[in-house]
């Protein structure tokens, strides 16, 4: 009987029910893109921060770099002998430390013991500068007056001599190298990478000299699997090419750690620590216990990272998060309050038909119920058309797929490549880094089951306002409407 008479109701006042079920569609397909969109930029800054961080790391710890003492420019120098009397080739690599001051790596140990760190692991950060030529030695020759004169050859003027020819052509490479650490690779600079050609370091190569490429390096210098790369007079057998989850990867060779501390001259040092906290929620509280358990540390977390993304990834992400939620809500309250004035009047309009059903014998709870029942199946309704109305809004920014810039600012910490100055790191480097994301609006099962939520809710609240009214109708108001 309930039923029966329920979609004979919804029948007779198809307009009404339309009404009232778009006005909860548009709120509710609003909340749905505006969520959607939402959850793509987040996904979309942490594609950036990923492509900084260390797949898992949750922090890093580095040392910002200290002022060159006196004269000392910090400088890479180079001595070439340019004594040679014909044309010579001249060679030569300068290794640096990069990403700040160097740690000891008995620091590594100490961080990992630290409360709430699941794994720490250590990388040295080098960059190379190759520069490779030649000199040719120019020829001194008189000029032609010199050959000229009286007798003997003497008596005319003496010209001197010039230098003809010579010169310099060289051509300077900078690439950067990241010491891993061979036997925790889930975590570091090596993390962020796929291994897509040969393999990669096995836990009894600490020492080994072998060499893993990133895939535009070894592309553009040509390099493949089982080539020799030479550093700094080392050679080091290519064993296997990596390609960066993210093009933003600056680190161009892989070596064991203990290889990249010989070739940098920093005998047991790290510039970065990657950090792994055993819970995520707990962060913030890991980093103040580094920061105050080992001083003279810089510890730098994603939020960290996240704060320093503008561009326009940060404008649309802030737009969406401030402005978009607060209009989504704006909307939904706004279409909760139109459907129930709308079943409120609607109401209003059947006193003679309740003030009937209850002359007949029907009590005030299932006035109530009927009243409550049709506007739960609108609420239902306007749900049904508002998913489909923000699915396809979702599937639209998906398929558009707007591009949107992230500009990496420096945190304030050391800089150069790696971690937070490591390899793939952000720090000073990253200051005029710019990544072009493709944004999407993925839309998930708790999107989904909000917006059902919400639609059952507007049912409810508009039945709950509606039946309220009914239920206080008495049978001789039907009788005084009677004309």
């Amino acid at each position: 009987m309930f039923g029966i008479y329920l979609k004979r109701e919804l029948s007779r006042r198809k307009k009404a029910a339309l009404v009232i079920a778009m006005g909860l569609a548009l709120g509710i397909a609003l909340v749905i893109t505006v969520n959607s969109v939402s959850a793509g930029m987040q996904q979309a800054q942490d594609k950036v921060l990923k492509s900084l961080y260390g797949l898992g790391t949750d922090m890093t710890v580095t040392k910002a770099q200290a002022a060159p003492s006196g004269s000392s420019s910090g400088r890479p120098k180079f001595n070439f002998d340019a004594k040679s009397s014909g044309s010579k080739k001249q060679s030569s690599d300068r290794v640096m430390t990069q990403g700040g001051q160097t740690l000891k790596s008995s620091l590594v140990t100490e961080v990992s013991a630290q409360k709430g760190v699941a794994s720490a692991v250590g990388s040295l950060s080098l960059n190379v500068v190759k520069v490779d030529g030649s000199f040719t030695q120019g020829k001194a020759k008189s000029s032609a007056s010199n050959a000229q004169g009286g007798p003997g050859g003497q008596g005319g003027s003496t010209g001197m001599p010039q230098v003809q020819g010579g010169g310099a052509s060289f051509d300077v490479n900078s690439y950067s190298v990241a010491g891993v650490d061979v036997g925790h690779q889930d975590l570091g600079p090596l993390a962020t990478s796929k291994i897509t050609t040969g393999k990669t370091f096995t836990s009894a190569q600490t020492s080994a000299k072998v060499a893993v490429l990133s895939t535009s390096y070894a592309k553009e210098n040509k390099y493949k699997v089982g080539s020799t790369l030479k550093i700094s007079g080392t050679a080091y057998k290519v064993i296997g090419i990596a390609t960066p989850d993210s093009s933003e990867s600056t680190t161009d060779v892989y070596v064991p750690l203990k290889q990249a501390q010989t070739l940098g001259d920093a005998k047991n040092k790290v510039t970065t620590i990657y950090v792994k906290a055993t819970d995520s929620k707990q962060i913030s509280a890991v980093k103040t216990t580094i920061q105050k358990n080992i001083a003279g540390t810089t510890v730098t977390t994603s939020a960290d990272l996240a704060d320093t993304v503008s561009g326009s990834l940060s404008t649309a992400s802030n737009l969406a998060t401030n402005v978009g939620k607060w209009l989504s809500i704006a909307v939904l309250v706004a279409a909760f309050l139109v459907a129930a004035l709308l079943t409120s009047s609607a109401v209003s309009r059947r006193v003679r038909e309740f003030g009937t059903l209850k002359a007949l014998g029907w009590p005030s709870r299932k006035v109530t119920r009927q009243v409550v029942g049709e506007s739960v199946v609108n609420g239902l309704l306007g749900g049904a058309v508002g998913i489909a109305l923000g699915l396809a809004a979702a599937y639209t920014v998906t398929a558009i797929s707007p591009k949107l810039t992230a500009e990496l600012g420096s945190t304030g910490g050391s800089g150069g490549p790696g971690g937070m100055g490591g390899p793939g790191g952000p720090a000073a480097s990253a200051a005029k880094s710019t990544v072009d994301i493709a944004l999407s609006a993925p839309v998930s099962v708790t999107t989904i089951a909000l917006a059902v939520g919400l639609a059952v809710a507007g049912g409810l609240i508009a039945g709950a306002m509606g039946g309220w009214r009914a239920s206080r109708m008495r049978p001789a108001d039907a009788l005084r409407s009677v004309s």
